[in-house]
């Protein structure tokens, strides 16, 4: 793997061009054969007979799931416009405690219902809505304005035409007219402003799609949480028959005089041991369908039936190597890009600040009809009812501000470095949570096939202990040792499978693929168990 440095270099020039093109729009719709780079929330789909039967969570469903908004929402630009544009549903979920839910299908009313998810949308249509906002400087100001008054004034006048020294003037007014103002050129203020609002509303699409990917995680970890949960109190219940066929087989050698009374008394031991770890088991099994009703969304309750791929096939290796799989992170995990917009936004903040030093050349003008009846206690005035109109150019040009624009730019240019580090950051957490999936995966892998293997192993030493015992070739005691082994090798199984079917979902959420149309990172056995 190449150095980490020239690989973060590589991959933020690459990002400049990314975001380039989102800001142009070139995004907006995948193009055939950009597909694969294309970030798609909306529609997934399974591209082999073999990931039709994987994981049913949204890179393995075998059916259509829809995200938060409609059409094809691929990109951070693409996200965001749909966020923009489409309202989230309103109301709770409530869950059919009689419908079966598969896990795609749970990730589609998580994505509905789930707050988090509904609060990165409104702040999306949030950035949006500043983003017309900030092109609204780009236009003239139009005002209109109606005056209607009366005014009365004293005016001073010589004595020979004004006997009291002053005359008095009352003139009542209707002045309608449009106002104008337009800002001409600011030296690339506006342009700054708009750029950086720009950019803002990519990184809140980045942040939408983020959200998602992490519930979508949430739900299938919860999921896969009550899949185990479901397999402990299987497993519980099978460690309870076998506990009670050695209490069996401990009281019949008593009835036949070939075993003693402590012997009985210890076998039922292990049976009421059993009967209290299936009880243990079946408060995990509620506990965790609490779990996944609230991270669906809906009201936490043990409510919730699942349908739970009894055979589904697990996952058996990796397809891509761990270089392919950090530059897979780099290039599609939206945490990345949206911070890389973030850079984009302080960037043209520091434009906008130092833009702020130059002066500005502005148009104003107005229009009206101006119509007067005024009246005097000595003469006579005429009533005037006249166009009136006005138009100017204006250069402003701040001399001093007491540093308010030297401390502006300097906050500009330290949110631009911040956004720089935090870049750096994040792209050494990525670095390092794709590693730690990686290595996850493959200890899950070889952990499935040592407990496999223990299990069979441990289900041959236990019916050998067993059948001994009866024979009267070996004791009480070699026969419950091989019992408790069999039930923690039952457990491990059940562990172990889970643990691969979770490792499996973190590696694809690590990269960023997670509800991507992008072929998995894992490859999954057959329907018959066959590579």
């Amino acid at each position: 793997m190449g150095s980490a440095r020239s690989r973060r270099k590589t991959w933020n020039e690459a990002y400049d061009a990314v975001l380039q093109n989102e800001a142009a729009g070139y995004y907006s719709a995948c193009e055939p054969l950009a597909r694969l780079t294309c970030l798609r929330l909306i529609r997934h789909r399974a591209t082999s007979n073999v990931v039709l039967l994987a994981l049913s969570l949204a890179i393995f469903s075998v059916r259509e799931t829809r995200a938060q908004c409609a059409g094809n929402v691929s990109s951070p630009g693409a996200a965001a416009d749909c966020a923009a544009r489409e309202t989230p549903r309103e109301g709770p979920i409530v869950l059919d405690p009689t419908h079966s839910y598969g896990l795609a299908e749970l990730i589609e009313i998580a994505e509905h219902h789930s707050p988090s998810t509904r609060i990165i949308w409104e702040r999306a249509k949030q950035r949006a809505r500043e983003l017309g906002l900030a092109n609204s400087a780009y236009y003239p100001q139009l005002e209109g304005l109606a005056v209607f008054g009366d005014q009365r004034l004293v005016n001073p006048f010589p004595k020979p035409l004004a006997p009291r020294g002053y005359i008095m003037v009352e003139a009542p007014i209707v002045q309608p007219e449009v106002t104008l103002q337009y800002l001409i050129f600011d030296f690339g203020k506006r342009e700054g402003t708009v750029d950086s609002a720009r950019a803002e509303k990519l990184a809140a699409g980045g942040d939408f799609i983020q959200v998602n990917q992490a519930l979508a995680f949430r739900v299938a970890t919860s999921y896969y949480l009550l899949i185990t949960a479901q397999e402990r109190l299987q497993a519980a219940q099978d460690i309870l028959r076998t506990a009670q066929t050695t209490e069996d087989a401990a009281e019949w050698r008593l009835n036949n005089g070939l075993a003693t009374l402590p012997d009985v008394l210890n076998a039922r031991a292990e049976t009421s041991q059993a009967l209290f770890d299936l009880e243990s088991a079946d408060g995990d099994e509620k506990i965790a369908r609490v779990t996944l009703t609230e991270a669906v969304g809906a009201e936490p309750s043990p409510d919730i039936v699942i349908d739970g791929q009894n055979g589904a096939p697990l996952p058996e290796a990796l397809t891509m190597s761990i270089d392919a799989l950090i530059d897979r992170a780099m290039a599609g995990r939206p945490d990345l890009m949206a911070q890389a917009s973030r850079i984009r936004a302080a960037k043209n903040e520091v434009r906008a600040a130092r833009a702020a030093y130059k002066p500005q050349i502005s148009l104003s003008g107005s229009v009206g009809q101006t119509s007067v009846w005024p009246t005097a206690d000595v003469g006579q005035l005429g009533p005037a009812s006249q166009p009136t109109w006005a138009a100017g150019v204006s250069i402003q040009w701040r001399i001093f501000d007491g540093g308010a624009r030297k401390n502006e730019l300097l906050i500009a240019e330290s949110k631009r470095r911040e956004a720089e580090d935090e870049l750096t950051a994040k792209h050494d957490q990525a670095t390092r949570e794709v590693w730690t999936a990686y290595i996850a995966f493959r200890t899950a892998l070889r952990k499935h096939e040592a407990a496999v293997a223990l299990l069979k192993s441990a289900n041959e030493s236990y019916s050998a202990s067993l059948d001994a015992y009866k024979y009267g070739v070996k004791n009480l005691i070699d026969v419950v040792t091989a019992e408790k082994q069999l039930a923690l090798a039952r457990l491990s199984s059940v562990s172990a499978r889970s643990e691969l079917f979770v490792e499996a979902v973190n590696l694809e959420f690590a990269t960023g693929n997670l509800l991507r149309n992008q072929p998995p990172a894992t490859k999954l056995q057959s329907q018959d168990g066959n590579k």
